[in-house]
């Protein structure tokens, strides 16, 4: 058996021989071998921010554990404190709709390029929980399996016990132990471990390399040539949460929430056009391109301001812009929200008949915001507009919104919508960016002979012309599949042209 390469630093060719390999994932397929990041997202996503302050406050003797005692030990604190007591359908969420961003961004580019290369079976090996990195292993680096650290569940509270199961935390000579039960005597072809702590079960493989971390030389690889690409994700934080990161979250979360309250509430009192100068004096930057039309003329039906959707806010941002109230419609907002929304908002029934009904009410009084994408999109995509707010008016308005969060995200599947606000408003200089395009000329709307189908999607793709967004099938329900329990991601090879049909 040929020995291990203790130099590696990229793979030598894969020969086509190679039917299976066996690659450890923390610190061989991912830069990062330190997954302090990833349970403090389980500790905050499924649980709370105590339970990540918790973590943060155990991070120097989890770091002592790392270095002085052994990396099981440091690995059993950790999932004791970010799991203890919660629900394993919380976990297993978390996992797939947040975890898998931050993973992505972390893929290590040369040995992606040799695991992906194998067309036979390719196995990921890991001291982390399997529950943690299955999901991402299998959607987005196409792995048939992982060999982890299995999570002791009490099977009549579905809650986790914070323990392992036996034979523990999937570490060194385990690993080993691991490979072998699952390949019996056919040694993998082709192992692919970092440094000397996996000698042990890359030397059982046919072919083996050792990754030799040298200072920043390892490149992450692109998220287009993984397996599928991130277009929903889900959770709070937009950094990962490494301990600096979460030392300055966390120092931060008081003040900005004090913070978004005074920007929130100081200028609900206000005349709504003078909110986009008052509010640079609080750090909200709006940035407006284009000329809105002025307000419709007495008896004249107003125009509908058809927008992609970023963030709860945006048809109050488009107001502030405007500095006019008009008015909007939405699926979702929070009670709260809606309470202290300084602009009027009506929300939909998802009944085509009785949503047109009050769409065509409120354009008699004046002009209306709608987000046809009827859920929000983080990434640079623009999921598929409802056809129905061109069916009801002739008079529309493309409006490009782009957001710029630095700390948190202001939108959630799981958490509370009505919290949504503020922590747009907790970020330290939120920044908005609206467009405005010219009205749609009549000839491409359905006044003009156009479907209402063709004027969506024509639309969609001047959207996404100017905020350099990718078209997508996709729709609210494929979102909330995903995020809720169901796959989280999407093939590259579907969903992914722009949109034809709806």
């Amino acid at each position: 058996m040929p020995p291990c390469d203790p130099n590696y630093t990229s793979c030598a060719p894969i020969v086509q021989d190679i039917q299976t390999v066996v690659a450890d994932l923390d610190g061989g397929l991912l830069i990062s071998r330190n997954p302090f990041p990833y349970f403090m997202l389980i500790a905050i996503e499924a649980g709370s921010l105590l339970r990540g302050l918790l973590l943060l406050l155990l991070s120097p003797l989890i770091h002592l554990l790392y270095t002085f005692v052994s990396e099981p030990t440091a690995i059993q604190l950790m999932i004791f404190i970010s799991m203890f007591g919660l629900k394993i359908r919380d976990i297993r969420t978390t996992a797939r709709a947040v975890l898998p961003r931050f993973y992505a961004a972390d893929v290590r580019e040369d040995s992606w390029r040799e695991f992906s290369s194998v067309c036979g079976r390719r196995i990921a090996v890991t001291a982390i929980p399997t529950v943690m990195v299955e999901p991402f292993v299998r959607d987005f680096l196409g792995g048939d399996g992982v060999l982890g650290t299995e999570i002791d569940v009490n099977p009549r509270s579905g809650r986790a016990t914070g323990f392992v199961k036996m034979p523990g935390v999937l570490a060194g000579k385990l690993k080993k132990l691991a490979i072998k039960q699952e390949f019996g005597d056919e040694s993998p072809d082709l192992g692919i471990g970092c440094e000397a702590s996996d000698h042990d079960f890359v030397s059982l493989c046919k072919k083996g390399y050792n990754i030799v971390h040298q200072g920043s030389s390892a490149v992450p690889v692109h998220q287009d040539p993984l397996n599928r690409r991130i277009i929903f994700h889900d959770g709070r934080l937009v950094q990962r949460p490494t301990s600096l990161n979460a030392i300055i979250t966390f120092l931060w979360i008081p003040l900005g929430f004090i913070l978004a309250v005074v920007r929130i509430f100081f200028h609900i009192p206000l005349p709504i056009y003078m909110v986009h100068r008052s509010a640079r004096i609080f750090g909200v930057n709006i940035i407006i391109h284009g000329q809105p039309p002025p307000p419709p003329s007495p008896g004249s039906p107003g125009f509908i301001y058809v927008c992609n959707h970023r963030t709860a806010i945006d048809p109050l941002i488009i107001a502030i812009a405007l500095g006019r109230k008009v008015s909007c419609v939405t699926y979702s907002l929070g009670h709260f929200s809606e309470l202290v929304s300084p602009i009027p908002t009506v929300p939909l029934t998802r009944d085509r008949a009785t949503d047109a009904a009050r769409i065509s009410a409120l354009l008699s009084d004046g002009d209306l915001v709608i987000c046809p994408e009827g859920t929000t999109c983080r990434e640079p995509f623009l999921l598929r507009f409802s056809a129905l707010f061109a069916e009801l008016s002739d008079r529309i308005v493309p409006v490009a919104v782009n957001t710029a969060p630095s700390m948190f995200y202001g939108s959630t599947v799981r958490g509370w919508k009505s919290m949504d606000p503020f922590f747009v408003f907790m970020n330290p200089r939120p920044i908005f960016e609206i467009t405005f395009l010219d009205p749609m000329p009549t000839e491409m709307t359905c006044t003009g002979g156009r479907t209402a189908i063709e004027v969506a999607n024509h639309v969609q793709r001047l959207l996404g012309c100017t905020l350099g967004f990718e078209c997508t099938t996709l729709t609210r329900k494929d979102k909330y599949m995903m995020l809720a329990g169901h796959t989280g991601v999407v093939d590259n090879s579907s969903k992914m042209e722009p949109s034809k049909s709806q």
